[in-house]
């Protein structure tokens, strides 16, 4: 089989149409997994051994649980249990539960990075604990990990392509679709791998610039 251009110019508008739910899911799948992170980092120094333990079994099994196995769970399991949702909305929760594990760690270790002395200032001020953690530990942490935060993005764009096996037509699932109708592989395989390519080698260069940038 040899390369064609003309197969090429044909797929192309349906590989951006693919690109833009790539990114979507990449894109709704990170503020999830941002948000949930930082509950369970939160959740996991709270002082209550009933708050704690609980978030802490659920983030484990999460972690050690692939994600193919979760996508499925939610896509076939959740159904006879009458909680249905669409495929690319499955595919979010399911992206997002999964990296909020790691984030979370993220965040623990921004946390902790956070001088003592700033949680003593704070309660040298007077301040409540939710203002403590709003107004001093928090903006401090995250600016710390946002490099690492960047690099879990890119690792879920990666991961991306697993939706396709629940039926959302991503990059991937329209060049299967492609393969398919016209027998033709090389094109649309080959350009969903470059359009990976140009999307996530430019953010890595970004996310060293960054790290630089937030370390001085």
């Amino acid at each position: 089989m040899t390369w064609d251009w003309d197969v090429a110019r044909e797929y192309l508008p349906d590989l951006l149409e693919g690109l833009l739910v790539t990114l979507e899911a990449t894109a709704l799948g990170s503020l999830l997994s941002f948000a949930l992170g930082l509950v369970w980092a939160m959740a996991l120094r709270s002082p209550r051994r009933l708050v704690r333990w609980p978030v802490a079994g659920v983030v484990e099994f999460i972690r050690n649980t692939p994600l193919l196995v979760q996508l499925f769970f939610f896509y076939y399991v959740l159904p006879t249990w009458d909680i249905t949702f669409s495929a690319l909305t499955t595919g979010v929760i399911a992206l997002g539960l999964h990296y909020s594990t790691y984030t979370a760690e993220v965040y623990r270790a921004g946390i902790d990075g956070v001088p003592q002395g700033q949680w003593e200032a704070a309660t040298a001020l007077s301040l409540s604990r939710g203002r403590t953690w709003y107004a001093v530990i928090l903006p401090q942490a995250v600016r710390r990990v946002v490099p690492a935060l960047g690099n879990y993005v890119i690792a879920m764009l990666k991961d991306s392509p697993l939706l396709a096996l629940i039926g959302v037509v991503d990059m991937l699932q329209t060049a299967r679709a492609e393969g398919a109708s016209s027998f033709q592989y090389i094109e649309p395989y080959t350009m969903v791998g470059v359009a990976f390519i140009l999307i996530a080698y430019p953010a890595s260069l970004l996310l060293r610039v960054l790290e630089r940038r937030l370390g001085h």
